[in-house]
């Protein structure tokens, strides 16, 4: 048994584009490769991942260790596709799909995921709208086909009930929360400031301020 993670990275300058009247340009390059490191860190730690692989044009900034896959600018789905049978191809027995920019994920979280998964093949993890997918466990990686952008989440269910496929759902914290709209950012200042704010400071010369939550529908057609 192989168990790979699989990624997607854009530039990290072309991340955030939704937090562009919140954080400065610096400050949201910063975001991405901090979060994009910490969901590396939390893989290497997590004992059921052997293998991570991460889809992007820019592989010059992935650590030793990680491979990288060409981004051949096709679209997520496709690029996901392409890297699903690639690392088929190279071995892997299992596959976990997940995004890049999850600040709370943990390594406990990672393993249950993959266990629970293996009990019917395929597991899903919404984001915490209910209508986005931040991860999809394969088990074997097969022919699922990638859903992702709008309502991701139904689009996926669907595909699972078309190929007779039972999934589990599980959406613990670290799998849910991601940080796209400025409201998910002010939710992690509130609760994990003091990881936030050295990451942020040295170029804090635009602050977010409190606000009613407001989730763009662009977080669900970019993301997905």
């Amino acid at each position: 048994m192989s168990c790979w993670a699989l990624l997607a990275l854009k530039p990290p300058h072309q991340g955030k584009s939704r937090l562009g009247g919140t954080l400065t340009r610096r400050q949201r390059e910063n975001l991405v490769i901090s979060m994009f490191e910490h969901v590396l860190e939390t893989l290497d730690t997590a004992s059921e991942i052997d293998q991570i692989a991460v889809i992007t044009p820019v592989p010059e900034i992935l650590p030793r260790g990680v491979h990288a896959l060409r981004d051949r600018g096709a679209g997520l789905n496709h690029a996901l596709d392409e890297g699903r049978d690639t690392l088929t191809a190279c071995g892997a027995t299992e596959v976990l799909v997940l995004h890049a920019d999850l600040p709370w994920l943990s390594p406990a979280e990672v393993d249950s995921f993959v266990c629970h998964g293996r009990k019917t093949g395929l597991a899903l993890a919404p984001d915490h709208h209910g209508s986005g997918t931040n991860a999809i466990f394969l088990s074997p990686p097969g022919t699922f086909s990638f859903r992702f952008g709008t309502s991701s989440f139904r689009r996926h269910l669907a595909e699972a009930r078309m190929r007779g496929l039972e999934p589990v759902v599980s959406a613990p914290r670290g799998f849910a929360v991601d940080i796209d709209e400025p409201a998910d950012l002010q939710h992690y200042l509130d609760t994990r400031g003091g990881l936030l704010e050295p990451l942020l400071s040295p170029w804090s010369t635009t602050r977010w301020t409190a606000s009613p939550k407001h989730f763009s529908p662009l977080h669900v057609a970019e993301h997905g």
